[in-house]
């Protein structure tokens, strides 16, 4: 356990941090799963509105640093070529 106050602080900061990237994670994936819904509906509109609604919500994860660049581009790839492969 930390002894130092400045680690008894960093302690405290890190709970902090972890609750909110806890949370900010969560409402990326709850896009995603929207957007993979819309897939198997095979409902093209729908798939194409919630991969429009998920883009911005991925990248903002890459801003406040919750996923890499490259992750997000990579889940933002693939889902957008899932959403063109419906008939």
């Amino acid at each position: 356990m930390a002894n130092t106050p400045q680690a008894k602080k960093r302690a405290r900061q890190n709970e902090k941090r972890f609750a909110v990237n806890k949370a900010r994670r969560s409402r990326i994936r709850t896009f995603i799963r929207k957007v993979e819904e819309a897939i198997e509906s095979g409902v093209k509109e729908d798939a194409v509105a919630a991969l429009r609604a998920a883009q911005p919500e991925l990248m903002r994860g890459v801003t406040k640093g919750v996923y890499h660049k490259n992750t997000a581009s990579r889940k933002m790839s693939r889902l957008a070529a899932r959403v063109k492969a419906i008939a």
